[in-house]
């Protein structure tokens, strides 16, 4: 993706030496990952973060000034409630923006450059003031796309995590009991709700946060989305697709392994095998300097060759009709994608590797490694096995 903004969004050239405009952020950094990235403080409620000539700054609520001064990593909090008190003496009852317009003129700010997110009331009531508002598309700030060793660290620990909530869920498979066609463990039939609380509780155990951990028993894991739900049964395919959050870090990690708890069918067995082999073909493709497209549609040849084709059938779609992989970080999905779509791969960047196999006949397969790009490949942060059958 271009992180350059688009013609229509970009500030107009200007001279060399000639002020630019300053960075504008009006959010929640808890949901903002732009935000947190600038700033590394986490609030719930939004703030007001500007950036004039590299200088960083934070106007923060009566509520949030000590702590801000304490963790923000920026060079200066100012109080709100100061600026307001000014305001007031022009506005019986002063937005937002008139406060801030008072922070802007005090530091001889009239350009702003804000993300393609921001608030349209707040770049409207800007602009009425006769500020000049410009917008940067994601990704606003081109340096998250290359993780520093120290994000790459909170990733590979957030991945570890993840990988001992999956195995707590292999343990569960091992141990139940396969009774015709259903699952029990403790006594009752094993349901992908049971098994995903399973995995839920041991990312709390690890300081993680899952959500919309995907669980998806025989022919619901065809949709590569399904959430999965009822009885899991022997024999079947069972897509386990685990993405936490490090509620310490904040940074995403991604694995997806498919089991089978009994004996799986020589179509699944083949699935997995071509799947597997796919996987393989595409990591030690990845390194810096090369396509991603150029990967997806060597995986595609992968699988072709393997006997594997994709396309319509019956109603929807079937074989490998998603992307290889994507990038990860403080956000679940950041660029680049390794797909369709052109994307050049740089060193330090770090995506998933996930192809798959969907046919209902036979059930669904996904692999899913996280790796770091480097110069002259890609080093893999995954360790857990990859056994289809439990």
């Amino acid at each position: 993706m271009n992180a350059e903004p688009s013609p229509q969004a970009c500030p107009e050239s200007r001279d060399a030496g000639e002020r630019g405009p300053a960075i504008l952020m009006i959010a929640a950094s808890e949901a903002d990952a732009n935000l947190y990235y600038a700033t590394r403080f986490l609030a719930p409620d939004p703030f007001v973060f500007l950036e004039v000539d590299g200088r960083k700054l934070l106007v923060m609520s009566d509520l949030e000034l000590d702590r801000a001064k304490a963790e923000a990593r920026v060079d200066e909090v100012l109080l709100l409630s100061a600026y307001e008190a000014k305001a007031r003496q022009r506005w019986a009852t002063p937005h937002l923006i008139d406060i801030l317009g008072l922070v802007l003129d005090e530091h001889g700010v009239r350009d702003l450059l804000v993300p393609a997110g921001f608030a349209l009331e707040h770049a409207d009531r800007l602009r009425e003031k006769g500020y000049r508002v410009t917008w940067r598309p994601d990704p606003f700030f081109e340096a998250r796309l290359i993780k520093s060793e120290e994000e790459v660290a909170a990733i590979e620990a957030t991945q570890r995590a993840t990988e001992r909530a999956v195995a707590r869920a292999r343990e569960v498979l091992q141990a139940s009991e396969i009774r015709g066609d259903a699952l029990y463990w403790e006594g009752r039939v094993l349901t992908a709700e049971t098994l995903r609380q399973v995995i839920h509780l041991a990312l709390l155990e690890e300081d993680c946060l899952g959500q919309h951990t995907i669980v998806a028993p025989g022919v619901q894991g065809c949709d590569p989305h399904h959430r999965g739900a009822g009885p899991i049964r022997p024999h079947e395919s069972l897509v386990l697709d685990v993405f936490p959050r490090s509620s310490r870090t904040r940074y995403f990690a991604d694995m997806t392994r498919t089991v089978v708890r009994g004996k799986a069918s020589d179509g699944l067995r083949r699935m997995h095998e071509a799947v597997l082999a796919a996987q393989l073909q595409a990591i030690g493709l990845i390194a810096d300097g090369v396509a991603g497209d150029e990967v997806h549609r060597e995986v595609g040849a992968v699988l072709r060759r393997a006997g594997f084709e994709t396309g319509m059938v019956e109603g929807r779609m079937q074989g490998f009709f998603h992307g290889t992989g994507h990038g990860l970080g403080l956000d679940i999905h950041e660029p680049p994608r390794i797909g369709k779509a052109k994307a050049t791969l740089r060193a330090g960047q770090v995506v998933t590797v996930e192809p798959g196999l969907y046919y209902p006949r036979w059930g669904a397969v996904r692999i899913e490694d996280l790796v770091v790009v480097e110069a002259g490949g890609c080093r893999n942060l995954t360790r857990f096995p990859k056994t289809l059958e439990l």
